[in-house]
């Protein structure tokens, strides 16, 4: 069932995007809450005069949405975490902790706009997010996941104690 989205719906679309859903999601949450609306050919073309008339404004948020993704494309992002055996994490890495990550290297952006493939991390490595802030705007951003833990250094080796200092603790103890 196709319909028209009247507000932004995590894991969905944004507003005024066409879906399709299925039937009982459309007709028992999405359109009583207010969220959607049917595809009808009405709607549509409702739409598409919507569209037309916001085309400064549409222009606007898509500019912002472009910087805010070039911002995004000059900032590595390395995520430190807990790490068990091997390369497996404690817990997992998803998209509200990417979007805070990102809020700590100076990007704002909502944790809905983010899409990581199998909705969460569960091991070190590189990664991508899909950042989708507009319906025109979309960016693959990759990241690392390593583990938090310090590399430790080898262990200095006990050295022979001098001769002289050998001939000390002799001496004391007689």
């Amino acid at each position: 069932m196709e319909i028209i989205l009247k507000k932004d719906v995590e894991n969905l679309g944004l507003e005024f995007d066409v879906v399709n859903v299925k039937p009982g999601y459309a007709r028992n949450f999405l359109i009583p809450q207010g969220y959607a609306a049917l595809a009808t050919p009405k709607n549509r073309t409702a739409l598409a005069e919507t569209l037309e008339s916001r085309k400064e404004e549409e222009a606007k948020l898509i500019a912002d949405a472009t910087a805010t993704i070039e911002q995004l494309k000059k900032t590595p992002l390395t995520i430190a975490t807990k790490v068990g055996s091997g390369d497996k994490l404690f817990g997992s890495i998803n998209n509200a902790n990417l979007s805070e990550e990102l809020a700590k290297a100076g990007i704002e952006i909502d944790r809905k706009y983010i899409k990581i493939p199998g909705n969460n991390i569960k091991r070190t490595g590189k990664f991508t997010a899909l950042v989708r802030l507009h319906r025109d705007v979309e960016y693959n951003y990759e990241f690392d996941v390593i583990s938090d833990a310090p590399v430790e250094a080898p262990a200095p080796k006990e050295t022979a104690k001098p001769a002289a200092a050998a001939e000390e603790t002799q001496t004391e103890e007689a």
